[in-house]
């Protein structure tokens, strides 16, 4: 953690001093590992059956509570294993996680999040590198090279557009279409969207990539934070276009009747969401079936039946049917403070 974002986010961790009635006060983590990187033929069968001795598992995860429980809802009745769900923002997910590990309580078995806050877990050594038959369907960027995560889920930042106020030909293919003079005060952003930013910027190269969001700043976009906050004001037609809108909200609205729609201007820039075992999980077995179970075909249909776009190259789906450049967790640890330091300065201090 050697940035001064990360470094805030884990000391107000500390400070928080969670508790957590139950929790061992020690694990044994090699013991863990090996079950994790277990592959033998009856790996399947020894997982169950060890797993439904354990009886519960313990997952934290930023998975809005109206996806989240459903999910954990089809893992119990699938196996019979209870679920207790912890659902929160992504930053308080780490703070939790961390705040339990420095205080020797070791109470997750699973955690599921934002790519750059499962990121983080793994520089804590929060979290066991794990083997699972559903791996080989993921694409190959969906495991970082130290492995202590996987890419489970993915979101990508697209144009979302009210179709009241905005005809979808109007649209232009590249996000420099929206600096023509007419989009003026119609256009949006999520105040937080520095990882798109940055994305973009190395994508097109500093010097291009600086000066079209320059030029952007200068069309004065509505600010706003929340993605799904931006999304709804798209719906009800108080921002006419937003930049930065996750592709699964805007469906989510279009489901309910709203007058959205989205479409890939490019380059989209996806995030990857990521699932982890705790290296010192109480549950191991639980922990590591859960793991397989949302990373298998039945785990990926489920997110792709409540409109998010599941990572499974096994499940087939229009939300990722377009070109897209990945944002690099690592990346956005190391880089934030330069990164930030750029979008206040253009958007947000103005």
């Amino acid at each position: 953690m050697n940035n001064r974002w990360a470094v805030w986010t884990l000391a107000l961790a500390s400070a928080i001093g969670l508790y957590v009635p139950g929790a061992q006060a020690h694990q044994d983590a090699s013991a863990n590992e090996a079950i994790y990187q277990y592959q033998g033929p009856d790996r399947e069968q020894k997982l169950v059956e060890a797993a439904r001795k354990e009886g519960e598992l313990n997952l934290y995860t930023s998975l809005a509570t109206s996806e989240s429980r459903p999910l954990a809802q089809a893992f119990e009745d699938k196996y019979g294993i209870k679920v207790n769900l912890w659902r929160s923002t992504s930053d308080k997910v780490v703070q939790r996680a961390v705040t339990e590990a420095r205080g020797g309580r070791y109470a997750v078995d699973v955690v599921e999040t934002n790519g750059p806050e499962m990121e983080m877990l793994a520089r804590e050594k929060l979290l066991a590198h794990f083997e699972s038959p559903h791996i080989a369907d993921l694409p190959d960027n969906a495991r970082p090279a130290h492995g202590l995560w996987v890419t489970d889920r993915l979101n990508f930042f697209v144009v979302a557009y009210n179709t009241k106020l905005v005809k979808a030909g109007e649209l232009p293919d590249q996000y420099e279409g929206f600096l023509d003079p007419k989009w003026q005060g119609k256009l949006g952003l999520e105040a937080t969207d520095v990882e798109w930013m940055a994305t973009i910027i190395k994508e097109r190269g500093r010097e291009e990539g600086e000066a079209f969001f320059r030029k952007l700043a200068a069309m004065k976009p509505d600010v706003r934070k929340g993605h799904v906050l931006l999304a709804e004001m798209v719906g009800a037609g108080e921002v006419p276009v937003a930049l930065t809108v996750y592709n699964s909200e805007v469906e989510s609205i279009m489901r309910r009747g709203g007058p959205v729609a989205w479409k890939p201007v490019q380059p989209v820039v996806g995030r990857p969401q990521g699932i982890g075992v705790a290296l010192n999980a109480p549950n191991p077995h639980a922990a590591l079936l859960f793991a397989d179970f949302v990373l298998s075909h039945e785990g990926q249909e489920f997110f792709h039946s409540v409109g998010r776009i599941p990572a499974s190259q096994s499940v087939k789906t229009n939300l990722k049917d377009f070109p897209y450049i990945m944002v690099d967790p690592a990346t956005v640890l190391d880089e934030h403070d330069k990164w930030y330091e750029l979008w206040r300065e253009l958007f947000i201090a103005r």
